[in-house]
């Protein structure tokens, strides 16, 4: 066995400290601790995709109806709304993206947009789909657009990609990290047909061979790239002159590349695994987020609801005020002590009221389905037939508790899922960068080479006398040699390339650069926006407080003086006329205070939406709505 040369040990030295440094002697990368995410387990997959509603909406039906409160509403979205489903799976996917960067591959990037609730019809009085009664005269009558029209059964989409879409570069290629095997078995058979038969002793070169070649190799953390290989031949032919027929011929190689510029570094080619390890917890934001999204919007569409199904009880009342005034008018007018214009007055009156009552169960209709599409996983199919009864009512606090405003705003900036998953996608655009640079750098390599070689084979005639003895074996011989070493070859250097002009590169890291800035931009939007959603909640709460206030108290006087005048009409001293005007005024003052409680039950919600703590507000746990259940 020959001695390894002594200027080649200071290199095989270096060599095996840096084997031992990479890794290589783990089968795997052992990145540091702070940067190695647990493994993922990939949970969800096995989730089955079922349109079936949960078993608590069977449970609230009685009687034909669907007994609904806000905390079962809320429940129910939980349990069936698709949207919330939808994200459901996407937590999943960061999971997916963390062991495929643990691997060495690139991430795919993730779906940023959420869907938040239909706007709904809207309470009484609403612009949108109906116009106030007028103060000047009786109540007016309005068939209100189709719904689908006006876009009310829309979800509107919101996206919360701080790249605008455009997808980061991916930089520098990392190593893959997963060790694959690699074999190749090959037999051939070749005739030559020799115009020199001296040269080979026959005119019919026939040579058989086969070959068996197996390796591992792998990639690391610090960019180098790894590869065992064991190369096996075996080789016959024809040729007379041959001194050793068969051959046999194996080797040990072991070859290393570790980039030295291009492609060096642990936190460079661990930046995907950091992206990873930041997108599955935006993942969970994003779930957090679109829960937020649809719990607000099942607040507002409950509390419109409510506010829907109060006011056809006034277009009731009303109707039953109108047609008492008319049954009054009928015996003044058969008695001689009103006129028969009246009359024409009264009946105009009740055909009026009945349709605003048309109207007004027309918009609960609509509202209805409108909520049962948002609380059940097919379009509300199974409660058709099936009307909902509000068990809440619309109520306003004594006294609001608001903190400081300076104290929200503060609050909302720090636990808003949606600024939380911002400043992450701002993270790893940093982190990208990193690969974006390093792809500008020249390529510099350092190789490394060992090989163990070995060859055998049968003496034949032709080398009668002169045979080498080492050379005299079988496969097991030539295997032996390889294995003590007899015959190694060693081998470093420097591998090169120096880009001229490397122009995509530098416009990568360019324009990439450009999107942090931008989404750095974005981010500060957000946070404004957040600021200003605050302000616009605490403002609404005051306002529909204080009309609240006010319409309670035009409620009670226009209530007064309907009364007023009727007492006159029923003893001849006003006439029909001014009793419709009072009523359609009353109408409208009830109408105007249930709008009114419903404007500030939803300016809550908005409040407590824009400060993030909306789940919180109505005891709701995150972890447990990722399972699918209320609490």
């Amino acid at each position: 066995m020959h001695e390894t040369p002594m200027m080649l040990k200071p290199f095989l030295s270096l060599l095996l400290s840096f084997l031992l440094c990479a890794g290589l002697g783990s089968g795997a990368p052992q990145p540091p601790a702070q940067d190695q995410p647990p493994a993922p387990q990939l949970p969800g997959l096995g989730r089955p995709v079922s349109f079936d509603d949960s078993l608590r909406i069977h449970d609230l039906v009685r009687a034909g109806s669907l007994y609904l409160g806000l905390q079962d509403a809320l429940a129910l979205a939980i349990e069936n709304n698709l949207d919330v489903e939808l994200e459901r799976f996407s937590i999943p996917q960061g999971d997916t993206e963390l062991r495929r960067a643990q691997g060495g591959g690139t991430n795919r990037g993730l779906t940023y947009t959420l869907q938040e609730a239909p706007v709904g019809v809207g309470g009484p009085l609403s612009p949108l789909v109906v116009a106030p009664a007028s103060t000047n005269g009786p109540n007016g009558t309005s068939v209100p657009t189709n719904a689908l029209e006006l876009g009310v059964l829309g979800e509107p989409v919101d996206n919360y990609s701080m790249q605008g879409g455009v997808a980061q570069s991916s930089g520098t290629p990392v190593p893959t990290y997963d060790p694959s095997v690699f074999g190749q078995l090959n037999w051939s058979h070749q005739s030559t047909l020799e115009t020199d038969p001296a040269a080979y002793g026959t005119s019919n070169l026939v040579q058989q061979g086969f070959i068996a070649n197996a390796g591992i190799q792998q990639g690391f953390s610090t960019g180098a790239q790894a590869a065992f290989n064991f190369d096996n031949l075996h080789q016959s032919s024809n040729a007379l002159n041959n001194a050793y027929n068969p051959i046999s011929g194996t080797s040990l190689g072991f070859t290393i590349t570790q980039p030295l510029l291009r492609g060096f570094g642990r936190g460079l080619n661990r930046r995907f695994i950091r992206i990873a390890g930041n997108e599955r917890k935006i993942t969970s934001l994003l779930f957090q987020q679109q829960l937020i999204l649809t719990v607000y919007g099942v607040i507002r569409l409950y509390t419109d609801f409510v506010a829907l199904y109060e006011d056809v009880k006034v277009k009731e009342e009303t109707l039953r005020y109108a047609s008492k005034l008319l049954a009054d008018t009928q015996v003044q007018v058969d008695e001689g002590t009103l006129a028969p214009v009246e009359l024409t007055r009264s009946k105009a009156q009740v055909f009026s009221t009945e349709q605003d009552l048309i109207n007004a169960r027309g918009l609960l209709e609509e509202q209805e389905i409108i909520l049962k599409s948002v609380l059940t996983r097919n379009a509300g199919a199974g409660l058709r037939g099936i009307r909902i009864v509000p068990t809440d009512t619309l109520a306003i606090p004594d006294k609001d508790e608001v903190r400081p405003l300076q104290d929200q705003v503060a609050e909302a900036v720090a636990r808003r899922p949606d600024l939380g998953q911002a400043r992450l996608q701002v993270e790893n655009s940093m982190i990208g960068l990193e690969g974006a640079r390093n792809a500008t750098k020249p390529e510099v390599d350092l190789v490394g080479t060992m090989q163990n070689n070995g060859l055998a084979g049968a003496a034949t005639a032709y080398s009668a006398g002169t045979t080498n003895l080492p050379l005299i074996g079988g496969y097991g011989s030539a295997l032996g040699q390889a294995l003590a070493r007899d015959y190694p070859t060693y081998g470093i250097g420097l591998q090169v390339t120096l880009p001229i002009r490397n122009r995509i590169a530098e416009a990568d890291l360019a324009r990439d650069e450009l999107q942090v800035k931008q989404s750095q931009i974005r981010v500060q939007q957000l946070q404004n926006q957040a600021s200003l959603e605050v302000e616009d909640a605490l403002i609404a709460m005051r306002r529909s407080r204080a009309s609240w206030e006010a319409a309670v108290q035009a409620r009670k006087f226009q209530q007064e003086s309907l009364e007023a005048e009727q007492t006159r009409f029923e003893v001849g001293a006003s006439t029909a006329f001014f009793v419709i005007q009072y009523e359609s005024l009353l109408a409208q003052a009830r109408s105007t205070e249930v709008a009114a409680k419903s404007s500030y039950v939803k300016a809550r919600a908005a409040l407590d939406r824009a400060t993030g703590s909306i789940l919180e507000a109505h005891n709701i746990s995150v972890d447990a709505a990722v399972k699918g259940q209320a609490r």
